[in-house]
């Protein structure tokens, strides 16, 4: 039986993502009220800029004053997009105290207190939703924490930046250099005026902390993912992985160790095969990669930012909050029971591919062999050219720990016949 009064819906935000997300309530009111049970009212719109036109919006709902707005004590769900620490939290745990419900696309805060939200959530019998928070439209949070929720997750393996996928696909498609492509990127929107947070991997970080910890049923928060950038990546790093049947792609991975003990989070940039599904990954889309026991490889792709496509998340989550506001209940909070620990970058295990410049003169290779072996770790491939007394020498690895390689390669920056590491990057997605 249909219920007559409405359900009602305060927006925190009203930029990109809120204004889409106003706008689909309205343009698809009808369908939403079929689909809840109940009709869905837009109760109030929290702005810092109120006198700026909002097309669709009844001015009279536009108000500077988020915390009355999620005081009021009618407000069903409350809708937060305006991202950032505070006043974000402080807003999203005031709703929770005063009877509403939170849908976010948040990855900051959840990532950095995702644990201390759903425990509020949980003391007032509230709903905690962030489908958006990660890889935008791409349905991804809901099929971990339910659809696999019987399974055993390993890996979870993915591109969860667009700016960043498109500018090392630049770099690969048209052999442009980093600052090239970035300029490319942000002349065509893809990129902020300031990409710190995109090209030196936070924003991948925090969504890395969300995917294991709801992969892994262990709370892993931002401090605990390994972060490295891309800003390094060359044109000639593309080549190397060009004669290796490989791409470089800015990786979030979250695995689960060998002997399901530990598990581990990371971003950085990754030579992987073309053969690869990711590796086909073009533009600005996201793809994320699942590895699980019972379902096998599993793989998620779609638009991973925008207003349309984060606000069909954030549309999919307010359809499942509403539902259960209905039927006086909750979805699946946090699961953490497994409490495995985080472990150290160093103790992650991996190929690497290192390119060396060394003189180019007989026992270099010799040498440079007896370092790696001295620290346990294998060589698969060595390539060398030389021309004019000096060479390159390249060493791709068997799989070895970060920390073994690191201790190789500090022991080569000591030989005489060493001129310098040109660059190092691991290879992943075997």
């Amino acid at each position: 039986m249909m219920r007559t009064r409405p359900l009602k819906v305060a927006l925190l935000g009203c930029g990109v993502v809120g204004s889409e997300v106003a706008r689909i309530m309205t343009t698809h009111a009808d369908d939403l009220t079929a689909r809840i049970g109940a009709p869905v009212e837009l109760a109030g719109v929290a702005v810092r800029r109120p006198d700026k036109v909002r097309e669709g919006i009844d001015p009279a709902l536009v108000t500077t004053d988020a915390t009355a707005l999620v005081k009021r004590g009618d407000i069903d769900v409350v809708v937060e997009v305006i991202g950032g620490i505070e006043p974000a939290r402080a807003l999203i745990t005031t709703a929770f105290e005063h009877g509403a419900s939170v849908v976010s696309a948040n990855k900051a805060l959840l990532a950095q207190d995702g644990a201390a939200l759903h425990a509020v959530a949980e003391e007032h019998g509230k709903d905690l939703y962030y489908e958006a928070a990660v890889a935008g439209a791409i349905p991804l949070i809901r099929p971990l924490r339910e659809s696999l929720a019987g399974d055993k997750v390993n890996r979870v393996l993915g591109i969860v930046n667009g700016t960043t996928n498109f500018i090392l696909d630049a770099m690969d498609s048209t052999g442009a250099g980093y600052q090239e492509a970035l300029d490319e990127a942000t002349a065509l929107g893809y990129a902020e005026a300031d990409p710190t947070a995109d090209v030196e991997g936070f924003d991948a970080a925090a969504k890395a902390a969300i995917l294991a910890g709801i992969a892994f049923h262990t709370r892993v928060r931002l401090d605990d993912v390994y972060r490295e950038g891309m800003t390094e990546v060359t044109a000639a790093d593309f080549a190397s992985a060009k004669e290796m049947g490989c791409t470089i792609k800015l990786l979030a991975i979250c695995e689960r160790a060998a002997d399901g003990g530990s598990v581990t989070a990371r971003v950085h940039p990754a030579m992987i095969p073309l053969t690869h599904p990711l590796a086909s990954v073009r533009g600005a889309y996201n793809a994320v990669f699942v590895e699980s026991d019972a379902a096998g490889q599993l793989m998620f792709y779609g638009p991973g930012a925008g207003g349309s496509p984060t606000a069909s998340a954030v549309l999919g989550d307010l359809v499942a909050v509403c539902r259960n506001r209905l039927s006086d209940a909750t979805g699946p909070g946090e699961s953490a029971y497994a409490a495995l620990p985080v472990s150290p970058m160093g103790e992650v295990v991996t190929r690497y591919h290192i390119s060396l410049d060394v003189a180019d003169k007989p026992g270099v290779l010799a040498q440079v062999a007896t370092v790696f072996a001295e620290h346990g770790v294998s060589i698969d491939t060595v390539r060398q050219q030389g021309k004019d007394g000096e060479a390159s020498l390249v060493v791709v690895t068997h799989r070895a720990s970060d920390a073994s390689l690191t201790g190789t390669v500090e022991a080569l920056r000591k030989l005489d016949t060493v001129r310098g590491v040109a660059s190092i990057m691991r290879v992943e997605g075997e």
